[in-house]
């Protein structure tokens, strides 16, 4: 997957289209990712120790890793992401301005 844990990352389509975010895990086996603050669903929780409150808790639900674009750090812009091999090492590059991405 070209997406990575702690990019950020713009949502192109969908309820949060516009959204931008961190990505908090990458779900490979799915292709999906979970970032912070978009998709957001309420979970009912029940109170499993003594003294522990239940109640509505609002999580990050995963969405596909298609319906997002990485935002380079250089131009501040959503774009697709590349490769480039130096030295025996692949390095993501940003296809919009080249740069290279950590």
């Amino acid at each position: 997957m070209r997406i990575k844990k702690g990019d950020t990352v713009k949502v192109l389509s969908g309820n949060d289209k516009g959204k931008t975010g961190e990505v908090l895990e990458v779900i490979p086996k799915t292709e999906k990712i979970i970032v912070k603050g978009v998709n957001i669903r309420k979970k009912h929780v029940k109170p499993r120790k003594q003294g522990e409150e239940g109640g509505i808790i609002p999580v990050e639900c995963a969405i596909h890793s298609s319906k997002v674009n990485v935002v380079c750090p250089k131009c501040g812009k959503p774009s697709r992401i590349g490769f480039i091999v130096e030295k025996g090492e692949k390095i993501r590059v940003c296809k919009r301005c080249g740069a290279k991405l950590k």
